[in-house]
């Protein structure tokens, strides 16, 4: 349901949107506190609540497709923050579990995750905040990754 109220400002919010997501990115990296990228955060993020996922779960979840999860997975496995195993019911498959360095990360970058977002939140109420978190979800759903123009890997589509 698309609203547009008579005289609405034109708020620029593709770029908004790109110029916010690039200065985040850029100012996460530059902290000499982490010692993780911001993608390795969101790795060891999804690996803390649940160790021993599926690279291709953590990809969906990351909203990254194979080669993009394997990167990610070989560069945070080399930093040893993580190691990968051989799924037990399918050889084909590759679970990723926390190391000890790992988890000694993930809860720095929980601290550093705890920092940015008070600066984030600063200056908004509560419901302010619902609204903007609301609104950044419905682009998952107003724009999904799979695109429909993309052909389809599954022979049954």
């Amino acid at each position: 349901m698309r609203t547009k109220a008579a005289g609405a400002r034109h708020h620029r919010l593709i770029y908004l949107l790109s110029v916010a997501q690039r200065r985040l990115q850029r100012w996460m990296a530059a902290q000499r506190s982490s010692e993780v990228t911001p993608a390795q955060a969101g790795l060891l993020f999804i690996l803390g609540k649940q160790d021993g996922v599926l690279m291709g779960e953590a990809g969906a979840a990351l909203d990254l497709g194979p080669a993009g999860i394997s990167g990610l997975v070989d560069r945070t496995a080399a930093a040893k923050l993580i190691e990968r195993r051989a799924d037990r019911e399918d050889g084909r498959a590759w679970r990723v579990w926390l190391t000890p360095k790992g988890r000694t990360a993930l809860a720095q970058a929980k601290a550093n995750a705890a920092e940015v977002n008070a600066a984030l939140t600063d200056g908004f109420t509560s419901a302010e905040i619902d609204i903007v978190a609301r609104w950044l979800a419905s682009i998952q759903e107003k724009f999904p990754r799979r695109l429909s123009r993309e052909p389809s890997r599954d022979p049954e589509e």
